[in-house]
């Protein structure tokens, strides 16, 4: 198989809103109750179509305890794309938001795409975030806004396609250079089959 574009995301916030549950739910259809704290990075890849277009997209799903911020920063140079999520049910990680877009203003691209991810939304009996306030926030950053849950899958698939629709808009205005390095975003590759059975991609240093 071929494809169009290489688009590189990452999934920030605080420990425990569902940023690895999102990625397995994307990369996988599952849902794991059990999933363990990301400890640094976690990866996950998947070949979707976007406005007819095929784009890989590689996901890396950052940890997010204070302990592992030097490790993490580096992942927001050379991203195209930013998954801010927060938990509709615990306060506590929408007020992160400000210091976690803070870090990516800090340490990513100025060009970036950025999606608020409000997750969770199957525990609505328990929701302390409403989603105008979500959107209110969205709004005052200019940020993208959607609301999902990794459990049953709802707007998980639209979250990521949403973002890389974004990103697509970014390269036709002319905002994200796929040509300029660390842009997070790569023209055009062969993904081979290996004899295993396992998939090599070629082009692009990946």
């Amino acid at each position: 198989m071929s494809y169009n574009y290489l688009f590189k995301y990452i999934i920030i916030g605080d420990t425990g809103v569902g940023k690895s549950c999102l990625l397995l739910q994307f990369t996988d259809s599952r849902f794991r109750n059990d999933h363990d704290l990301t400890i640094g990075v976690e990866f996950g890849a998947k070949l979707v179509t976007i406005d007819n277009k095929s784009i890989h997209l590689q996901i890396w799903d950052t940890a997010g305890q204070e302990s592992f911020k030097s490790i993490t920063r580096g992942y927001y140079r050379g991203a195209a794309a930013a998954l801010l999520t927060f938990d509709i049910t615990r306060r506590e990680s929408f007020k992160s938001l400000e210091n976690w877009l803070q870090e990516t203003k800090n340490n990513g691209n100025q060009n970036m795409a950025i999606v608020l991810v409000a997750n969770k939304v199957d525990l609505e009996s328990q929701r302390v975030v409403s989603k105008e306030e979500g959107e209110k926030f969205a709004k005052e950053h200019g940020l993208l806004y959607i609301e999902t849950s990794a459990k049953t899958a709802f707007n998980v698939n639209e979250a990521f396609l949403r973002t890389g629709k974004e990103i697509l808009n970014k390269i036709t205005n002319g905002e994200i250079d796929p040509n300029i390095a660390n842009a997070g975003v790569k023209i055009g590759g062969d993904v081979r089959n290996q004899r295993d059975g396992s998939t090599k991609w070629a082009c692009c240093g990946v």
